[in-house]
């Protein structure tokens, strides 16, 4: 079975055709990265704009990449939650008359299930129950896994997500946009006990998680110490700082891990791309005996590979649309369950 999946949540316009939801086929991104870059962050306006111009050929790339045609798909999965709402909309809009005009069923795919997915691309063996931490610039989830389809979001940020917070530190460091991996590779010239930074704990729950008291300790540190004339070294704030956060998402996984007895663990998002985390979680893992699973790094961002693959277990879960399906800017994994 070949599903085509269509992916414009933010601000790349993606397409791809995954056979049997394991096999991909092809897989086109158009990234919007250079441009946003001009103006510190994503653009709402731009980013849907760019969407609308770019999405034709792209899925057309994706079907040549593929040595497919339309006719030889069986099915059209697209985002159409979370994200940004504009953006979203050009992607369904499109696939909504793709799979009419073609007579193919449509299938509304959740992002995040979409990167909790990009697992199965990289490790055939991965299969439900398991317990999945997804860090991206707009989420930052504990996740059980239930099967293919259902899930249960055990622990979540309170407040700004790790990736954001990446970005955020990124540039008051003076590096460019987007901020993770310059952070990632100025952490490893850096001393990751240089700085002493806050690792914040949530009263009333064990596993959420929250990251803007962080974000702002870093960014006070910075400005006092260019106030008093001081230099501050950026490799060694770097490293403390994606320390303290690969600190804190092991120490919250770990415990939800240990809660639910779960012995498997996956990561995903583009922030499961950081070196330094993924190295953190390998030794956690290796200490207590789960086995880590981590997606290729193509598959860390946004991609339509991953749309393409939860569309296939949706498929076979029954989930369909109709051209009344509409985009919806916040949604919880938790109620796509339901």
């Amino acid at each position: 079975m070949k599903i085509l999946g269509i992916e414009s949540s933010c601000d790349e316009t993606a397409a791809s055709i995954v056979e049997d939801g394991k096999r991909v086929l092809s897989n086109v991104v158009a990234s919007q990265i250079d441009e946003h870059r001009l103006y510190g962050g994503v653009v709402p306006e731009i980013a849907s704009r760019r969407h609308a111009e770019n999405i034709s050929w792209v899925v057309r790339e994706s079907l040549l990449k593929a040595d497919c045609t339309l006719a030889d798909v069986d099915a059209v999965a697209v985002t159409y939650a979370p994200g940004l709402i504009g953006a979203l909309l050009v992607g369904i809009s499109f696939a909504k008359g793709l799979a009419m005009s073609a007579g193919k069923p449509l299938i509304p795919v959740h992002h995040i299930a979409g990167h909790i997915a990009a697992n199965y691309l990289t490790h055939a063996d991965l299969e439900p129950p398991y317990l999945c931490l997804v860090i991206s610039g707009g989420h930052s989830h504990i996740i059980e896994v239930r099967d293919y389809t259902h899930y249960h979001v055990i622990g979540r940020t309170r407040d700004d997500a790790a990736g954001e917070c990446f970005d955020k530190v990124a540039r008051v460091l003076g590096y460019e946009y987007p901020g993770g991996k310059f952070i990632d590779a100025a952490a490893k010239k850096g001393d990751p006990n240089a700085y002493r930074l806050p690792r914040p704990r949530i009263p009333d729950s064990e596993f959420d998680l929250s990251f803007s008291g962080l974000k702002t300790a870093v960014i006070n540190t910075v400005h006092n110490s260019v106030q008093k004339g001081e230099t501050i070294s950026r490799e060694d704030m770097a490293a403390s700082f994606q320390k303290t956060v690969a600190d804190t998402l092991v120490e919250r996984t770990m415990s939800a891990a240990k809660l639910l007895g779960s012995k498997k663990l996956a990561i995903a998002g583009g922030v499961s791309a950081n070196s330094g985390v993924r190295a953190a979680l390998e030794t956690a893992c290796e200490k207590r005996g789960i086995k880590l699973y981590m997606p290729e790094l193509k598959y860390c961002g946004d991609n339509a590979a991953m749309i393409a693959c939860q569309g296939y277990y949706d498929f076979l879960a029954g989930k369909r649309a109709d051209e009344s399906l509409n985009g919806i800017a916040t949604l919880s994994l938790d109620r796509i369950s339901e």
